[in-house]
C-alpha cells in the first residue's frame, strides 16, 4: 500500500478522486480563482491538513497570466515566462486539474469537465461533484460577425497570443525587407489596432515602441515606413481615465504618427484589405482585435441566474442570487457596487475589483463553513492608470491627473506591486533594470510555434512549411518560411549543377 504524500494524497490519486470531506471546487485559474483558492489555502489551513476540506482548481491553463504585463511581453521589455504565475507553486496544499468546464447542473451539485486526459481515454468528460462551487471563468474575447475577422485578426488576450503578435510584427518587417513587391511591402508594414481600450492601446504603443527600434537594423526600412492605425468605434479612447486625460492620449499617439480613427468601425478584413466605416481601405497582413470581451461560455451551460449580458448575478456577499453554496467573482460576475450613487450600478469587470473580491470570496467561503456571518464587499474605484510605450503613459488615481513619464512610472509601481509572488516581482524589476543597461532583444522566435516542422522537412524531405492550395486565406501570423535542408531532385532533362553553375543547389 502506498503511503500518502505530504498532502495527504495517496501517490497516483487522480485530483478528481473524492475525499470523505468538503470539497471546495473553483472553475478558472485566473485573478479570482487563484487569489480566492489562495486565501481559502490560508484561511482552511487546519481543514486541509486534516483532510476535513479539499480545495480542487480546474483550470485550462496551468498559470495565472497577469494581464497588465502583456504589453510589455509583447514589446520585448519582460519576458513571457515572467508575466504568468505557476499555480502549482503557488496553490501547494490544492489540487490542480488542467481541464475545462463545459456546463454546470447546480441542482445535482456537479460540474462536467474536460481534460488532457478525456480523448485519450475515450470515456468522453467527467462530472466532479462539490460541495461548495466557486465560479470564476474569467472572459473571452468579444468578436462581431465581420468577414474576415476569423480567419485574419489576432487577438490579445494570453500570453501566447501576446508572443505571437510580437513574432508576427518583427515577421512582418523581414517580409518588407526582403519582397519587390511595392503592394506586399505596403501590407506587411500597415498595423491595424481594433479597440481604444487598454489592451489595444497599449499594446499598439509599446509594439510602435519596438518596431521603431528595430527598423534601424533594417538596411531598407524607415520608422516613417511603419504605418500604425487604431480604430475606436466611440469618440474616446481609454475612458476609464477620464476625459481629459484620453484627449491627452490621443494627442500623443498622433504626434507619433499614429493614425487614431475615432466613431468608426472595422467593416471587413476580408482578403488582407482592412475595410472601415469611414471609407478608407487599407491593405493589410495585420489586424489585431481587442474591442471588447464576453463572459466565458460555460455560463450560459448553467442552471445560475443571468444578467442580461450574461454574467452571473450575485449578491454584495458574493453569492449568487436565489441559491446557496456557489459563488462568483470578476468577469464573470454582476456584484453591485454598493459605494455608488446610482441605483443599481454594479462593479466594473477589471482587475482591480477581482483582486478585493476574491479575497472578501474566500473569507465568506470559510465563514460559512465554520457558521460566522458574511461581509459584502465594497470598494471605491480609485482609478487607472495606463501606458503609452516607454517613459509616456496617463493617469487619474485618486482625483489627480498625471501624464508623461510620472504616469508611466506610477504604471509600472503600481502594476509591480500588484504582481503576485515575491519571485516575479523580483524577476519583473530585473528584467526592467537590464533594460535600462542594455539593447532591446529584436529576434523573431516565431519558429516555436512550429517545433516540429524542421524534423518534418528532415524525415519527410518536403519544405518545412506547406503552401496552401489557391484560394485557401492564409493564416493571420503565417510562420517564418525557409529553405529546406534536403536538395530537391532536378526536374526531368535537367543538368545537375555543376561547380560553375550558379543556381542554387538547395532548395
Amino acid at each position: 500500500m502506498k503511503a500518502a504524500d505530504s498532502r495527504g494524497q495517496t501517490p497516483g490519486t487522480p485530483p478528481t478522486a473524492r475525499t470523505a470531506g468538503t470539497r471546495i471546487l473553483v472553475l478558472g485559474g485566473g485573478y479570482v480563482g487563484m487569489y480566492s483558492a489562495l486565501h481559502l489555502q490560508r484561511g482552511l489551513r487546519r481543514e486541509l491538513g486534516s483532510g476535513e476540506t479539499e480545495i480542487l482548481v480546474v483550470t485550462p491553463d496551468p498559470y495565472m497570466t497577469y494581464q497588465p504585463f502583456l504589453p510589455e511581453a509583447a514589446a520585448g521589455s519582460i519576458s513571457p515566462a515572467h508575466v504568468v504565475v505557476p499555480l502549482r507553486r503557488v496553490l501547494g496544499r490544492c489540487k490542480i486539474l488542467i481541464g475545462e468546464a463545459t456546463s454546470v447542473d447546480h441542482a445535482k451539485r456537479t460540474a462536467t469537465v474536460t481534460t488532457l486526459a478525456t480523448a485519450d481515454e475515450g470515456t468522453g468528460a467527467i462530472e466532479l461533484a462539490y460541495d461548495e462551487l466557486i465560479i470564476a471563468p474569467g472572459s473571452v474575447s468579444r468578436t462581431l460577425p465581420i468577414p474576415g475577422l476569423a480567419e485574419y485578426a489576432i487577438g490579445f488576450k494570453t500570453v501566447e497570443e501576446a508572443i505571437g503578435l510580437r513574432n508576427h510584427v518583427i515577421e512582418q518587417m523581414d517580409i518588407a525587407s526582403s519582397t519587390r513587391d511595392p503592394a506586399i511591402r505596403d501590407a506587411a508594414l500597415t498595423f491595424v489596432f481594433v479597440g481604444g481600450g487598454y489592451a489595444g492601446v497599449e499594446a499598439l504603443a509599446e509594439l510602435q515602441d519596438m518596431a521603431r527600434y528595430t527598423a534601424r537594423y533594417y538596411h531598407n526600412i524607415k520608422p516613417a515606413d511603419l504605418k500604425w492605425i487604431l480604430v475606436e468605434a466611440s469618440d474616446r479612447i481609454l475612458p476609464e481615465v477620464g476625459e481629459e486625460m484620453g484627449k491627452y492620449a490621443i494627442r500623443e499617439l498622433r504626434s507619433r504618427n499614429i493614425d487614431v480613427r475615432l466613431t468608426t468601425r472595422l467593416e471587413s478584413c476580408e482578403g488582407r484589405i482592412a475595410v472601415l466605416s469611414d471609407g478608407s481601405r487599407f491593405p493589410t497582413r495585420t489586424v489585431v482585435w481587442t474591442a471588447g470581451v464576453k463572459p466565458a461560455p460555460v455560463l450560459a451551460a448553467t442552471d445560475l441566474p443571468r444578467t442580461d449580458r450574461g454574467r452571473i448575478r450575485c449578491t454584495a456577499h458574493l453569492t449568487v442570487v436565489g441559491t446557496e453554496h456557489v459563488w462568483a467573482a470578476g468577469d464573470a460576475a454582476a456584484v453591485p457596487d454598493i459605494t455608488s450613487d446610482t441605483p443599481g450600478a454594479e462593479c466594473a469587470p477589471n482587475a482591480q475589483h477581482a483582486v478585493r473580491q476574491a479575497k472578501v470570496l474566500a473569507a465568506n467561503v470559510a465563514a460559512s463553513l465554520h457558521g460566522r456571518p458574511l461581509q459584502e464587499y465594497a470598494h471605491a474605484y480609485v482609478g487607472s492608470v495606463a501606458s503609452l510605450g516607454l517613459h509616456r503613459g496617463v493617469a487619474h488615481v485618486y482625483g489627480r491627473k498625471l501624464k508623461g513619464y510620472p504616469a508611466w512610472l506610477m504604471h509600472r509601481v503600481y502594476h509591480l506591486s500588484r504582481m503576485p509572488t515575491l519571485n516575479r516581482k523580483a524577476r519583473v524589476l530585473a528584467e526592467w533594470t537590464l533594460a535600462g543597461l542594455f539593447k532591446r532583444e529584436i529576434v523573431s522566435l516565431g519558429s516555436l510555434e512550429h517545433p516540429r516542422a524542421e524534423f518534418e522537412s528532415a524525415a519527410t524531405g518536403g519544405p518545412r512549411h506547406t503552401t496552401p492550395p489557391p484560394g485557401t486565406p492564409p493564416p493571420p501570423d503565417p510562420p517564418r518560411s525557409g529553405p529546406s535542408d534536403t536538395p530537391k531532385p532536378p526536374p526531368p532533362d535537367t543538368p545537375e549543377p555543376g561547380p560553375d553553375d550558379s543556381r542554387p543547389t538547395g532548395g
